[in-house]
């Protein structure tokens, strides 16, 4: 590949993300963030946790567009998730009681074993509220799952050998559907693999943009 562009996109419940005012799940608005830069050609989708599903929803509605993937945790909508999952049923549970610590606990339990910081206890409460506040901001994702075979663009999963099981389930069972994905584990890191490993994850991009 010669495209050096990059395009990101994250589980929207980010700070940055949360910020933007407009819908920032579906593919059409990713592509639709892309014209402001006047990037010419295909570029690297990057996608963290549910962004996973927007760069995937893009290489499949508009795969010339699509130089490469970096899927980092990825998920998409339809993946058969375990009905039986604790976190969203503790989850729900919180919310329910109207507790809004509760979450952000949970969310470092769940996403942050590896430990605690101030840059990562910031992201998970920025996530907790934003989403009590995104409402019709979040727009769903197009069903990508079992289409996963029809994705052209070379991609990378990567993800931590401590992120959530179900999480490390869906991540590595997406790279298996995909033609060619290579798949990455990095030591010692979780869910937060963007703060964990910057300087990791660069690296893989760069190999992706060279």
């Amino acid at each position: 590949m010669s495209s050096g562009s990059l395009v990101t996109t994250a589980w929207p419940r980010s700070r940055a993300y949360r910020a933007t005012e407009t819908s920032i799940t579906s593919a059409t608005p990713v592509a639709a963030h892309r014209a402001p830069t006047r990037i010419a050609g295909p570029a690297v989708i990057v996608g963290h946790s549910g962004g996973g599903g927007t760069a995937l929803g893009l290489a499949l509605s508009d795969p010339v567009r699509v130089a490469a993937l970096v899927l980092i945790s990825p998920g998409v909508p339809d993946y058969p998730w375990p009905q039986d999952d604790p976190y969203i049923g503790e989850f729900v549970k919180l919310f329910a009681a109207g507790d809004r610590e509760g979450p952000v606990r949970l969310g470092l339990a769940t996403w942050a074993p590896a430990g605690e910081d101030a840059a990562v206890t910031a992201e998970i409460r920025a996530a907790v509220a934003a989403f009590l506040t995104v409402g019709d901001l979040e727009q769903p994702n197009p069903p990508a799952f079992d289409r996963l075979s029809e994705v052209r663009a070379p991609a990378v999963m990567v993800r931590g050998d401590r992120e959530y099981p179900m999480v490390a389930d869906c991540a590595d069972t997406i790279a298996s559907r995909i033609r060619g994905a290579r798949r990455i584990v990095i030591p010692g890191t979780d869910h937060m693999l963007p703060l964990r490993a910057s300087g990791r994850l660069a690296e893989i991009i760069a190999e992706r943009a060279a």
